[in-house]
Parts: structure tokens; sequence; C-alpha cells
């Protein structure tokens, strides 16, 4: 897909309500989602890689891509579609090296760092955090930085932005109609009660953004 994601999954499985990431992962599928990314921040690599394994066949079944968090070989040992870096990580240059024809995308907050991703070949950013979340490791200063940043990044970049950080349904639309292509979730779909329809109701809020640019 190139990275022009409307809604995509990032899993955690300790922020599941007691379900397993593969149960929410093919509830998400039959609820639409576009993108899945295997983070699970707190799991060894070798878990991480048995997971990867079985999403990947869920995600090839389905035609929806797989993403995995930080580690390009990871990608590689389960044929991920792509992976996603943040500042931290290997460049965007050596992942595209290593991973061919793979997704490659790059966790960005400002505009500089955006155009630097897009330079370096980064197929779509990870924009945020949009809002003030508790999910992800940000630090406080990149925390909540706004629609009005999204849209500066929008405006500064030609590739897809993947909103993320407090994404929630009634937020969702905002985001995409302030430039984003989509946004990424982790509890709005993980934490659920129903996951498949949280998802569908997500699907359908970026849907409504786009309508409103």
């Amino acid at each position: 897909m190139n990275g022009e994601y409307g809604t995509y999954l990032v899993t955690q499985e300790d922020l599941s309500a007691g379900r397993s990431t593969t149960e929410v992962v093919e509830a998400a599928i039959a609820g639409g989602v576009d993108a899945v990314q295997i983070r699970e921040k707190h799991a060894t690599a070798r878990r991480r890689y048995e997971l990867g394994r079985e999403l990947r066949r869920l995600t090839a079944d389905a035609g929806v891509d797989l993403i995995v968090n930080d580690r390009i070989d990871l990608a590689a040992a389960v044929d991920a579609d792509g992976v996603h870096l943040g500042a931290e990580d290997l460049p965007v240059s050596v992942a595209r090296e290593l991973l061919d024809d793979a997704v490659v995308g790059r966790s960005v907050s400002g505009v500089e760092a955006a155009r630097e991703a897009e330079a370096a070949g980064a197929d779509y950013l990870g924009v945020g955090a949009v809002f003030v979340t508790t999910s992800k490791d940000v630090p406080d200063e990149e925390s909540g930085i706004g629609l009005a940043r999204v849209k500066a990044i929008a405006d500064a970049v030609d590739v897809p932005l993947v909103g993320i950080g407090g994404i929630t349904v009634e937020n969702a639309a905002d985001v995409v109609a302030a430039g984003a292509t989509g946004v990424a979730v982790i509890s709005a779909i993980t934490g659920a009660d129903d996951p498949k329809t949280a998802t569908r109701t997500l699907v359908d809020a970026v849907a409504a953004g786009r309508k409103r640019r």
C-alpha cells in the first residue's frame, strides 16, 4: 500500500484487556484495518518473531500490510511488508538498503524532521504524539503536538501521514481533516469492548475526515 494507510493498528498485548494480540488482530482485520504494526515493547525478540510469523499468515490472507516496529532484522525474518523506525533506530536509508521494496515508515513530530525523513526515502510518516497519550514512550515536549502541527507537516511533505498518539473515535476525523492520510491507534482498538466494531467506527471516522478537507 506504500504507506497510504487509513486505519493502522499498533499491537500491545498488555493493553488488550486480557485478549491475545492474535485475537485483537483477527477482529481488527474483520473490521477493515489497513495495516498492523507489531510493537509489543515488553516482549522478547523471540516472542515477537513467533508472533510475527503468526500475524504474517493472517495479514497476508487478508491483504493487510504487516509492519514491524523498530527492528529491521525482525521485519526481514517474518517477511513483513515493512518496518517503522523511530529517531533512535537505524536510518531510513539503511532500512531501504536491507529490505529492498519494503514499506519504510518514520516517526516525526516536526516539519524539519518530516522533510529529512522524506528526503531519506520514507514511504510514510507517523506524526505525533498528536494528543497526550500514555500508550507511547514519548518525551513530554513531544506529547500533544496538536492539529496545527499535523497540518504544517502535511503541507511540507508529499508522503502520506499517519497521526498517532491519543487518537480516539471522537478525534480521528479531526486528525485526518488536518491533513493526515489516516490514524494509528493502540488502545482505541486493543482496549475496546469489541475491537471489530471499534475498527469499523475508526474506518468511518477516517472517511468522514477526508470529506472535510
